[in-house]
């Protein structure tokens, strides 16, 4: 059976002013899992498609698929000011599917696996999977063929009886199939954002009591997929997914060990945690090649005025890190969440001021998702919505600073090229 995968991600911005378009990895790493010889596999990606509708209809009509499976990566590009979402362009690219072709249409990705029913009855395919889903796609194509029931597998959403009904995710091994990266125009991907994606932390739990060490990739069969990367398709630019790249620190300090006796010479950037950090991984990273760091914001409450001057203070200790070791870093600092005053938003924006990033976003309010606790406080002060509701872009905002704190972080903003506001 034909199997058709196409990636549905058209957000081509990260913070506002910066281009950055994210290649398709999860994608390419269930195609990694399909037996090509049972399975011919194409993959179809959208983000650089002019006419994505006519795109998806011409490769459908020339390929003729048994089944096709769309990945949602995100439900939006998490921007309050200037939201766009992905639902309607993964709702009309089913849409056009049906009306040219029979396939099975399958969504999944981590956007459907937020909300995974709601979401299914809003785009409507024929099946849905969640959580990593390789193994389980993989199965799904296998029992089409046969023309076997698929119902029973792990973490599989279906229609029956006019109800949708969602199946047990299965916990993944943590062993990685290779991606299959070679459809993908790898070198616009290479010069659009960050880099190429590569795992460093998988999503398989191991035996160590220790959380920030129990979903490690071995450094060795990091470094082996980069070599292969860099000498099958020439890439030299990378983005290392780790979730907190230096959580463990000790561990981090080995990868970039690592990675310099390798004489690989490659670019690649990341995200740190704000903690555990030190000028001998600043340093260990820029000599391995490290280009640019993301520091993940640590404030999303300001009622404990003391926790967010400590908090503001564990970033301020990493960007200088960063700034004395020479090495460019992004920051995000929220505006709005819950407590937030004209105080604590003049003591964001004074540790903003303080620092020299290449890029600062300065978002207003917080993602509402399901089970969030921005969504509980906004159902505690009276708003009314549902689950289902917030697969559309939904922010809360604090009372306190809603009618104002836009216009005041974009005077701010005014004079500060580096700063955007989302």
């Amino acid at each position: 059976m034909k199997v058709l995968l196409i990636a549905t991600n058209r957000h081509r911005r990260w913070m506002t002013n910066y281009q950055a378009q994210p290649l398709p990895l999860g994608l390419a790493y269930i195609a990694g899992y399909l037996d090509p010889e049972q399975h011919p596999t194409k993959m179809l990606d959208l983000m650089f498609a002019d006419d994505y509708l006519g795109e998806v209809e011409r490769v459908v009509k020339d390929f003729q698929p048994g089944l096709v499976g769309l990945s949602m990566r995100n439900l939006d590009n998490g921007s309050n000011l200037h939201p766009e979402s992905v639902l309607p362009i993964t709702k009309e690219v089913i849409a056009r599917i049906r009306l040219i072709s029979d396939a099975t249409i399958a969504c999944g990705g981590p956007a459907f696996s937020i909300l995974p029913e709601v979401c299914f009855d809003l785009v409507g395919p024929d099946v849905g999977i969640t959580g990593s889903g390789g193994d389980s796609f993989a199965d799904l194509a296998d029992r089409l063929e046969r023309g076997e029931s698929y119902e029973d597998l792990p973490g599989v959403v279906y229609r029956s009886g006019g109800n949708v009904t969602a199946t047990e995710q299965q916990p993944t091994s943590g062993v990685m199939k290779p991606p299959r990266l070679e459809e993908l125009d790898l070198g616009r991907y290479a010069e659009a954002g960050f880099g190429i994606g590569v795992i460093t932390k998988w999503f398989g739990t191991q035996t160590s009591g220790d959380p920030d060490r129990q979903n490690l990739r071995p450094i060795q069969d990091v470094l082996d997929e980069v070599k292969d990367l860099r000498l099958r398709l020439g890439l030299g630019k990378f983005f290392f997914i780790a979730n907190g790249f230096n959580l463990p620190v000790d561990h981090a300090k080995a990868f970039c060990s690592a990675l310099i006796e390798s004489n690989l010479k490659i670019e690649w950037n990341t995200g740190l945690v704000a903690k555990s950090c030190d000028s001998e991984l600043i340093g260990l990273m820029k000599e391995s090649g490290c280009g640019l760091v993301i520091i993940g914001d640590l404030v999303v409450d300001a009622y404990d005025p003391q926790d967010l001057a400590a908090r503001l203070d564990q970033m301020l200790q990493v960007c200088r890190l960063c700034e004395e070791g020479g090495l460019a870093y992004a920051v995000g600092q929220t505006f709005g969440a819950p407590g937030e005053t004209r105080d604590t938003v003049e003591q964001k924006l004074e540790f903003l001021r303080g620092i020299a990033p290449a890029v600062a976003n300065l978002r207003v309010g917080i993602r509402m998702l399901p089970g969030s606790k921005s969504a509980d406080q906004a159902r505690s002060e009276g708003q009314v919505f549902s689950d289902g509701d917030l697969l559309q872009p939904a922010f809360y905002v604090a009372d306190s600073v809603k009618d104002w704190i836009i216009d005041h972080l974009q005077a701010e903003a005014s004079s500060n090229p580096a700063w955007s506001i989302d």
